[in-house]
């Protein structure tokens, strides 16, 4: 075993768990998921079957990742965030093998109390503010935050906010990183 796992966590078989990664108290690891290098998983985390992290996911406490979620590398969710797999759930339903995917891309920051609704991928190094819940696509390099969730401004991959001149370019002031806007979406140059 190349990984660390706390005597109080679950882990079933036919899991793929990457050399570093921790998986902490109380969190259940189910069948069939791959986890990448040096992930942390806190305590008491629900990962279902088939999900994907990269590496170097960071995981916290109380958050649950559905079916039908693939997290990319270096992706952050915060505490007791949510994920969910079926648009129209009924009890008396079974809607096993209807589950919706979220694609989280490369170093998105998802925070506490967040949901987000099936089907919406999240875009390269966006930031979704705590307690937000998404209910559409989320641009590269976005930040969103309310209920719904809106899109207020635009963040560094460093994770800090921009602010676009009079030629649609901006420099993170921590990491001297520019970034352009054109036809409504950012790119680092």
């Amino acid at each position: 075993m190349n990984y660390f796992s706390h005597s109080t966590a679950i882990i079933d078989e036919g899991c793929s768990i990457g050399e570093g990664t921790k998986v902490w108290h109380f969190s259940h690891i189910m069948p069939n998921c791959t986890i990448g290098n040096n992930c942390n998983i806190g305590q008491n985390v629900v990962v279902s079957p088939e999900v994907v992290l990269g590496n170097n996911v960071k995981v916290q406490n109380n958050v649950s990742i559905y079916t039908g979620v693939e997290c990319e590398d270096d992706v952050f969710l915060g505490p007791s965030m949510v994920f969910t797999n079926v648009i129209n759930p009924r009890s008396a339903v079974n809607r096993r093998g209807q589950y919706s995917k979220t694609l989280v891309k490369k170093g998105a920051s998802i925070g506490a109390n967040a949901t987000i609704v099936c089907g919406h991928d999240i875009g390269e190094y966006a930031f979704i503010g705590a307690g937000t819940v998404v209910t559409k696509e989320v641009l590269p390099y976005a930040l969103v935050v309310g209920n719904p969730g809106k899109q207020i401004g635009w963040m560094s991959e460093f994770g800090h906010r921009l602010e676009f001149d009079q030629n649609s370019e901006a420099i993170c002031e921590e990491s001297k990183e520019k970034y352009q806007l054109s036809d409504g979406r950012v790119n680092k140059i």
